[in-house]
């Protein structure tokens, strides 16, 4: 079995997460850090375990040999050019979301990888969570029926307790509140639906609640999706709530309909006046140390072994989904204006 060198660029709280969830695995292992910030290989490998060198340029981790993949989780307005570097240096991906903060740049990092010969994973970790595998599960199964109608949605208050807020508040680096972080429901959306998605239609407001003040950008969005099946679908990101978090999830078909852990299935004749439950872990937390990243990356390096694509969440994969997101944003920024999808 191969072992594979990772390097990860940035050192924030989804570095601290990814290079635990690296080390889990079978094969990967984690030996350089990249920050802008003063590090030292002995405290990083202290922290961490192993033998972890420290870089301060890119340049340099890239043209270590040694190192196999690159993990990135810098500021989103840096991801293009460092998966480009990363491509350009035969090294394979690791890419935090969102890809990039726009289409082009995202077809960019797609096609470097695709022209370089390496392989990447996107860190869109809740298709590989026990809710999301469940889920698909019950509905591959075949106990809804076909899906007419779902709706994922993601309420989050991202405020000043919270370590992304700092960054997160600008433009340049948090682009919408569908990008930033309600891209994850978006996304778990298009999982369990399926199929293209032809139009959508986005509207985009911002809180009152001077605690979100410093966003620049609408901090609450909703977006209608219509796919080619005919089902529609309904995805709201919502940063700016104060609320426990929630990522509700609710799908309705032919044959049955899932609302979170609960589900009605007339193949199963359960009594549809009352939910029957599903055991699974939820995603009920939005501390990244609670998220599924080493089931995401372990399939990821299992797919490197085999020399073909990783499941659900490779470059091109990924960027089907922000192909949607930048149509959504699109349409909220003319008022709700159906952007149809080539």
């Amino acid at each position: 079995m191969k072992k594979y060198n990772v390097g990860v660029v940035g050192y924030g709280w989804a570095a601290t997460a990814h290079i635990a969830a690296i080390n889990a695995t079978s094969q990967g292992r984690v030996v350089a850090v990249c920050s802008s910030r003063p590090l030292s290989g002995e405290a990083l490998s202290a922290e961490h375990g192993g033998k972890i060198r420290a870089y301060a340029q890119l340049e340099e981790m890239l043209a270590d040999p040694g190192i196999d993949c690159i993990d990135i989780t810098s500021f989103p307005s840096r991801h293009r050019d460092e998966a480009v570097a990363a491509a350009a240096a035969g090294k394979h991906i690791i890419l935090e979301k969102p890809m990039a903060n726009s289409p082009e740049e995202v077809r960019d990092i797609v096609a470097a990888a695709e022209k370089h010969g390496v392989r990447g994973c996107v860190c869109f970790e809740c298709r590989f969570s026990s809710q999301f595998l469940v889920t698909k599960r019950l509905i591959d199964e075949g106990l809804l029926g076909h899906l007419h109608y779902g709706e994922v949605d993601y309420y989050h208050g991202i405020g000043p307790w919270y370590g992304q807020f700092r960054w997160n508040t600008e433009l340049k680096e948090g682009g919408s509140a569908l990008l930033t972080a309600g891209c994850h429901a978006l996304d778990a959306l298009l999982l369990v639906m399926g199929g293209e998605v032809v139009s959508v239609s986005s509207l985009a407001t911002k809180s009152a609640s001077p605690i979100f003040a410093p966003y620049e950008y609408p901090t609450s969005s909703v977006t209608i999706l219509n796919f080619a099946s005919g089902a529609v679908g309904k995805s709201a990101a919502i940063v700016d709530c104060l609320q426990p978090y929630y990522f509700h999830t609710h799908l309705v078909g032919s044959e049955g309909s899932l609302l979170d852990n609960k589900f009605h299935s007339a193949k199963l004749a359960t009594d549809r006046h009352h939910w029957s439950t599903l055991a699974m872990k939820m995603l009920d937390s939005g501390d990244v140390s609670d998220h599924p990243y080493q089931a995401q990356f372990q399939a990821f390096f299992d797919s490197l072994d085999a020399g073909v694509e990783m499941p659900l969440t490779s470059l091109r994969e990924a960027s089907k989904t922000f192909d949607v997101i930048f149509a959504a944003d699109t349409s909220a920024a003319a008022g709700g204006q159906v952007v149809r999808l080539t």
